[in-house]
């Protein structure tokens, strides 16, 4: 290959610098600029020098200013003396300052246009501290961020960081339109995949409060979040400070994957199995629902941890009717085990803290007064008589045989469940989980569930509980309007037999909620929605995920709401310190109650979590009280 020439390594150099953009040619045209006024001031200089008014000679910086006027303002030309030579010069110099400065305005309108569509790609660094960063994007995005905004609406200057792979503007608007004003929280959205360590750290990862994963939708979600997990705990080694990571797998048998992916700094939860125990415990607890939802949103009250040095040594009974507005359930060793719904004369230790049921964090203080309890209120009967229990459960879905096992765990030898669908995989699975029942016996069929012909064969009325599930096997929307047309015929079927079916029911989309209740459904379970409050509460307080399993977990004690005659005389008015110190001399805590007159009223449905202690309540039949129990 012969040897470039001069002329070609200049082009070269030339293309080189021109390749850098807006800065480049603007650095080109100055010099262009400084060199057409240099050749037209010599010119004058050499070929027609001018003189001022009082005859003297200018010199040659006299005449570099002149010629820089007519580049920069093409009107000085109308003010020059027709004296041939130095009208041409001028007028040359002239015509190269117009076509310096348009192209001065055209390059800076370029690199305007340049500079909004790189901000429009949302590839700038975020610079906040104490921020919250969501990696991915999926309809949970919109329960997480209003949820934050409500935990941050006491905060002057909240921010939730947005990483996926979409347009930035898009994200943007649709954000706005499904959530309106964010308040003080402000949202930042950028683009980029969440699985490449070098576009996460665009949202500033290492001073960040937590970091929040969603499920993708992709086929494999679960696929995507083991290796954004891999990359955002080990995409950086020269991090100072661990990560809060928290995240949610799908399926039950990624879990371990997903564990070992995060490591400590990752706290994975299982939606499978958690919604499969709240559907279980939801349908054998009406409204339970409505109390895990006000538990987990932060919108009414919500569980907090906190230290009272006042109340070390105190037992705790004690620490229960110590507070008038919080309703104290457990207490957390300093090694970070929780004991929800301790006996009653656990001690305080020093160094524990209570894990309570407050409005807000700053709602949680020492009542002075003492308890107004009613003795001749109490009265001290009625226990649960473990029994058989029948199921139906219609519809099927990858959940249900996580929810027949947890319903395995509740029921008394001798129950069943009875599960009807077409689906087409429920016989192989149903085939394989009969094999680990231990308490239920399973039956199955196989039918259409928004057949009202094949409902009424069904003689729903002899079933302790109906649990209505959603497929997995058609689109989320079509699904919801299946659930939708078989709740619809277990309602007509029950008003014309003049009886009340014990229904819960799961939905996908949180939006069909609204519809769903005409049909009133006990208890509506939308599993997407309950998993993104829970990976925004625990987002905010990482230690709560240790009481969400304790809280969940069937071997410890759980939400119960049971019938009022159990703890206090029905149509008595008293304060609820009464109910409470009832509770405890049942082993068990009181939270709330639920009244019967108010049970198809929404928002609340008749349920009223942590009342005021010491205002006056009336209880009456069918009215149930809200406690933590072991059974």
């Amino acid at each position: 290959m012969p040897k470039p020439r001069l002329r070609q390594r200049f082009r070269y150099r030339f293309d080189n610098t021109m390749s850098k953009g807006a800065p480049a040619l603007v650095t080109w045209l100055v010099l262009i600029t400084f060199a057409l006024v240099a050749v037209a001031g010599t010119l004058v200089v050499l070929v027609s020098p001018q003189t001022d008014e009082e005859g003297k000679r200018l010199g040659f910086f006299d005449s570099l200013w002149t010629s820089l006027l007519h580049v920069l303002d093409p009107g000085t030309v109308t003010g020059d003396e027709p004296t041939g030579v130095f009208v041409i010069i001028m007028m040359a110099v002239t015509i190269g300052g117009i076509v310096i400065v348009s192209s001065l305005v055209g390059i800076l309108t370029t690199g305007l246009d340049d500079k909004l569509t790189e901000l429009r790609k949302g590839r700038s660094l975020v610079v906040e501290t104490g921020h919250t960063v969501v990696l991915g994007w999926s309809d949970q995005i919109f329960t997480v961020i209003s949820e934050l905004v409500e935990a941050n609406e006491s905060e002057r200057r909240a921010c939730i960081a947005i990483l996926a792979d979409r347009d930035k503007v898009e994200m943007e608007d649709e954000i706005k339109a499904k959530l309106g004003s964010t308040k003080s929280t402000k949202v930042v959205c950028r683009t980029g995949n969440p699985v490449d360590p070098d576009d996460i750290r665009i949202v500033n990862p290492d001073t960040a409060k937590s970091i929040i994963l969603l499920t993708s939708d992709e086929p494999d979600p679960d696929a995507q979040l083991v290796k954004s997990l891999l990359a955002v705990t080990h995409g950086n080694p020269d991090r100072s400070n661990p990560y809060h990571v928290v995240a949610s797998v799908a399926e039950s048998r990624n879990l371990p994957a997903a564990q070992l992916a995060g490591g400590r700094e990752a706290q994975i939860i299982d939606a499978d199995d958690v919604t499969a125990r709240l559907m279980v415990q939801t349908c054998r607890q009406s409204g339970l629902s409505v109390v895990y939802t006000d538990l987990l949103d932060f919108g009414g009250d919500e569980i907090y941890l906190a230290e009272e040095p006042r109340l070390a040594g105190a037992s705790f009974a004690q620490a229960q009717l110590a507070y008038r507005k919080s309703a104290v359930i457990g207490l957390q060793t300093p090694d970070g085990k929780c004991h929800l719904n301790p006996p009653a004369r656990t001690p305080v230790n020093p160094g524990d803290r209570l894990i309570l049921i407050a409005e807000d964090d700053s709602a949680v203080h020492l009542d002075g007064s003492r308890p107004a309890i009613v003795e001749q209120g109490i009265v001290a009967r009625g226990k649960h008589s473990a029994r058989p229990e029948r199921t139906l459960i219609l519809g099927w879905n990858a959940r249900a045989g996580s929810v027949l096992r947890q319903l395995d765990a509740y029921v008394s030898p001798g129950s069943s469940a009875d599960v009807v669908t077409d689906h087409p995989g429920a016989a192989a699975n149903l085939s394989e989980l009969g094999h680990q029942m231990r308490v239920i016996g399973l039956n199955y069929k196989t039918d259409d569930t928004t057949d009202r012909r094949a409902l009424e064969g069904l003689n729903v009325g002899v079933y302790d509980h109906i649990i209505v599930l959603c497929c997995d096997n058609v689109p989320a929307q079509l699904a919801d309007s299946r659930t939708l047309v078989t709740l619809l015929h277990l309602r007509d079927m029950a008003e014309k037999a003049g009886a009340k079916y014990p229904v819960v029911s799961e939905m996908s989309d949180d939006r069909n909620r609204g519809l769903a209740q005409v049909t009133q459904a006990d208890d509506f379970i939308v599993s997407e929605k309950l998993i993104s409050l829970m990976l925004t509460q625990i987002a905010e307080n990482p230690h709560l995920a240790a009481v969400f399993a304790d809280l969940f977990d069937p071997e410890g004690s759980e939400i119960y709401l049971k019938p009022a005659e159990y703890y206090v005389r029905l149509g008595m008015p008293l304060t609820f310190y009464t109910v409470a110190e009832s509770a405890i001399r049942r082993g068990e805590t009181a939270i709330g109650y639920r009244l019967a007159a108010q049970a198809q009223v929404a928002p609340n449905f008749g349920v009223h979590l942590n009342p005021d202690k010491g205002e006056m309540v009336t209880l009456g039949p069918n009215d149930r009280v809200i406690v933590l129990a072991e059974d």
